[in-house]
């Protein structure tokens, strides 16, 4: 988690009580030589069922605030609680209370914050659903606060992790940090007073191990920290746990604690994994504020898919959310390719779409002649505007359809040069290119592994270049087949595709 604005993290020391170099080499277990009997949290945790309501949901556009820290609206907002629960998209809440207060006409809209570690430079489709929940609650005329953590990315989050996470250099971080900030206000940006960005390192930095030991660990009850699911599950493994990560969740729970304290923020988000770390920050507002104010938490679920697999990866690794790490075309394709036992949970989770218009693609997709992958297309429409804006997406499905064999669309050069990213490219001479018969070629280029492959494939109508059907096994390429004399595409089917250039 974190908040980033304007800091530059390489001129400034590592914060004593995030220092790896003073706390990496302790293990947890050898702190604690005997166990203790774990005292029960002062928030209860309260389950919701997750409810895929056919009823009328309309869309809600952002309520607006002329001051959203002074102003109490006069009218009752949308429960975006009850929203969220209807789309599938709430776990736990550590008060039901929250489902009043954030529709409430006589409390003032909520301040809500989710936290992104900058392991990476840029966030990915794991992250995404912390980024849709916020959205909710500024459509619903409440406020998004993002925060990265430049200190706590120097810890690292042990959940869901077997493995200590590796340690960042201060360059990285920064680089990181200014990756995900850039992420987060190009998707939440389009109102400013309805979100801003912070990097928890502006409070860490100056805090000794005495002032965290006096502030934060003096109220910290080690038995309730090792009952956390994340602690428990390493240190039964091989590796343990070093008090680095131990102390991760009173990091991101005194976080909860400062921005409460002094921004007014009052609800923390997060994936149904940071139960433990969220609860040990209200848990801690409670004890070191002594404050009568409400702090509540929400969970959402991981996103997986049918078969209970972690939704957000191919085969090339993590669905990346920033641009330079993962074009438009492979995010749109990603989506593109969801299984139909998926896309509609996805469409409720994923999408703004309304419960009525994903009703009606629902019964569309049980009709005779109902088109395959029409709803797939829908998804991966609305979840790449979302991420990648009205120009990402033109540019996604401008390349879909230039790259499906059979298209109209003529293919130019520069067209080519931005395909070439996402899929597999070779150079070839052009003596061994202009001249020679399609099929030489085509192994050449690796589309296939042998002529007879070749041969096959070409009798079945199954080979294009540039997008047309050759239909002719002694076709030879000529030299007006080469777009603009730089190369051409070969297609064996509708995915595998290569790109030649001539070299």
């Amino acid at each position: 988690m974190a908040y980033a604005i304007g800091m530059t993290l390489a001129s400034r020391s590592l914060i004593p009580i995030c220092s790896k170099t003073f706390l990496h080499p302790l293990r947890v277990a050898s702190l604690l030589s005997f166990p203790e009997k774990s005292s029960t949290t002062f928030f209860r945790r309260h389950q919701i069922h997750h409810l895929f309501s056919t009823s009328t949901t309309p869309l809600f556009s952002p309520v607006k605030c002329s001051t959203l820290e002074t102003e109490v609206q006069a009218v009752s907002r949308p429960n975006v609680v009850d929203i969220l629960q209807e789309r599938g998209l709430l776990e736990s809440v550590t008060s039901e209370n929250l489902r009043s207060a954030c529709s409430d006409p006589n409390v003032a809209p909520l301040k809500v914050y989710c936290g992104f570690d900058p392991t990476a430079e840029s966030l990915h489709l794991g992250n995404l659903l912390g980024i849709i929940v916020l959205s909710w609650f500024q459509r619903c005329g409440h406020q998004a606060v993002g925060l990265i953590g430049g200190a706590t990315g120097r810890v690292g989050d042990p959940s869901g992790k077997s493995l200590e996470r590796p340690e960042l250099d201060a360059v990285t971080l920064e680089k990181n940090i200014a990756g995900i900030k850039n992420i987060l206000v190009k998707i939440l940006g389009g109102n400013a007073s309805s979100y801003v960005i912070f990097n928890n390192y502006d409070w860490w930095k100056d805090m000794t191990m005495l002032d965290f030991l006096k502030k934060v660990g003096r109220f910290a009850r080690v038995g309730v920290m090792m009952a956390k699911e994340s602690v428990k599950k390493r240190l039964e493994s091989e590796q343990g746990m070093s008090y680095t990560e131990f102390s991760y969740q009173l990091l991101q729970g005194y976080d909860f604690v400062h921005l409460f304290d002094k921004e007014g923020v009052n609800v923390q988000i997060g994936g149904s994994d940071q139960w433990g770390n969220i609860t040990a920050g209200t848990d801690l507002i409670r004890k070191i504020l002594q404050t009568e104010e409400a702090a509540y938490g929400l969970t959402f679920p991981l996103l997986l898919k049918n078969d209970g697999t972690k939704f957000g990866k191919s085969e090339d690794g993590a669905i990346w959310l920033s641009p330079s790490m993962l074009s438009p075309y492979k995010f749109y394709q990603y989506f593109f390719s969801v299984p139909d036992v998926d896309v509609i949970r996805f469409l409720k989770t994923l999408t703004f779409l309304s419960l009525d218009e994903i009703k009606m693609v629902e019964d569309e997709m049980r009709r005779p002649g109902y088109v395959p992958n029409s709803a797939q297309m829908k998804l991966a429409e609305e979840v790449t505007r979302f991420v990648h804006g009205e120009e990402g997406l033109k540019e996604a499905i401008k390349a879909t359809e230039a790259l499906r064999p059979g298209a109209e669309t003529k293919l130019d050069w520069n067209l080519i040069e931005r395909i070439a990213e996402d899929i597999p490219t070779c150079s070839l001479p052009i003596d061994r290119v202009s001249g020679v018969s399609i099929v030489d070629v085509s192994v050449s280029a690796g589309l296939f592994e042998s002529k007879s492959a070749a041969r096959r494939t070409l009798k079945q109508g199954g080979v294009y270049m540039n997008n047309e059907r050759v239909d002719n096994e002694n076709k030879r390429v000529e030299e007006e087949d080469i777009v603009e004399g730089k190369g051409l595409v070969l297609s064996s089917g509708k995915k595998n595709k290569v790109v030649i250039r001539i070299s």
